[in-house]
């Protein structure tokens, strides 16, 4: 297949994502793809993903991806290319930002849904995504959302030889801080931290800007406390929420439960077309500043954890096995180091339209 690269849609830390357009007409191509792109030297990240799609098939309320290739772009930089379903309407992080800041409660729910039904087509076939945040669910034209991005993917049961970070720290399980685990639980409640910031605006950890990363983790890992959960939200969307937010992740609610709960069974969809950038918006309040779905991912593949930092890659921590956590605490501790991290800065995807 032949296809043109286009504009710009959004760039990480290692991969850009740029619109694609087919130099001929296919009924096994879309005329419009995204195509993912990172140089030859560093596909790690893409080749997992690629093999995630293999493995987990087709599913309606996943991004699909149409194959990988490799190409030569100016000065000879070779890259290579995943051809993934193009979502018009972005992530629902923009439009959550789009909307002044929160969405109804009706919109919630048909999203949280589709996104249920994703999760358990991927848990179902062994994987666990471990990156599930607003970022990384797609919005399309019919209003269908759709999950994106298996770069940090696993297959459950599947046990780490090093101690690593999966995903975003705020939207971290518990049992990912104290114990380096990353099963299917640990998706539930980070659907659970996304319904709330969609539904608020806001993380559903209620940090300050500038607050201490320690105190964070350990209010995550180690505490009783739990995250908020909205006074808006009706009583079943209450309820919904308390069932993604158990400690425990054998006491957690699966994706198939959650199905049945009567917040998401047997909702009828009403299809409304996204607004486009020129259409008014409605009024709402406006979105709190310390933009928390900044934080990058990050997946520790080497001894010493790295981070993004002003084009630079910086340590968090000193290489240690798990069996060196001696507990929560230890574990807590080696997270945020000896110094303080830079938890918000570059390395995330960010959004260009």
């Amino acid at each position: 297949m032949e296809w043109v690269r286009g504009g710009c849609l959004g760039y990480g830390s290692s991969s850009t994502v740029h619109l694609a357009t087919t130099k001929k007409s296919s009924s096994s191509y879309p005329a419009v793809m995204a195509v993912k792109s990172c140089n030859q030297s560093d596909t790690t990240f893409l080749k997992n993903e690629r093999e995630i799609f293999n493995e987990i098939g087709f599913c309606p309320e996943i991004i699909q991806c149409f194959g990988d290739c490799q190409t030569v772009e100016e000065d000879n930089e070779r890259l290579y290319n995943l051809l993934l379903e193009y979502a018009k309407g972005g992530s629902l992080a923009y439009q959550l930002k789009k909307s002044g800041g929160c969405l109804q409660e009706s919109d919630v729910k048909d999203y949280t849904r589709s996104i249920l039904k994703g999760l358990r087509h991927i848990h179902s076939k062994g994987f666990v995504h471990c990156d599930m945040k607003l970022d990384n669910m797609l919005l399309f034209e019919n209003g269908e959302v759709k999950i994106a991005d298996f770069g940090l993917a696993k297959k459950a049961g599947e046990k780490q030889g090093r101690v690593e970070i999966r995903g975003t720290p705020l939207y971290m399980a518990p049992e990912s801080v104290n114990n380096n685990e990353y099963e299917s639980g640990v998706d539930i409640w980070a659907l659970g931290c996304s319904i709330v910031e969609m539904v608020t605006g806001k993380p559903a950890w209620n940090s300050k800007p500038g607050a201490n990363m320690f105190v964070l983790l350990i209010r995550i890992g180690e505490g009783d406390e739990l995250p908020i959960i909205p006074e808006e939200l009706s009583q079943e969307g209450k309820d919904f929420l308390s069932k993604c937010f158990v400690k425990d992740p054998t006491q957690r609610w699966t994706a198939d439960m959650l199905l049945e709960h009567p917040f998401v069974a047997d909702q009828v969809k009403e299809t409304v077309p996204f607004k486009e950038e020129s259409e008014e918006l409605l009024p709402t309040s406006p979105r709190c500043h310390f933009d928390f779905s900044e934080w990058v991912s990050i997946q520790s593949l080497s001894p010493i954890s790295e981070v993004w930092s002003d084009g630079k890659l910086e340590s968090i921590f000193p290489s240690l096995h798990s069996s060196c956590l001696a507990s929560p605490s230890d574990r807590i501790r080696q997270l945020t180091g000896d110094r303080s991290c830079n938890w918000c800065d570059s390395g995330c995807w960010i959004t260009i339209r």
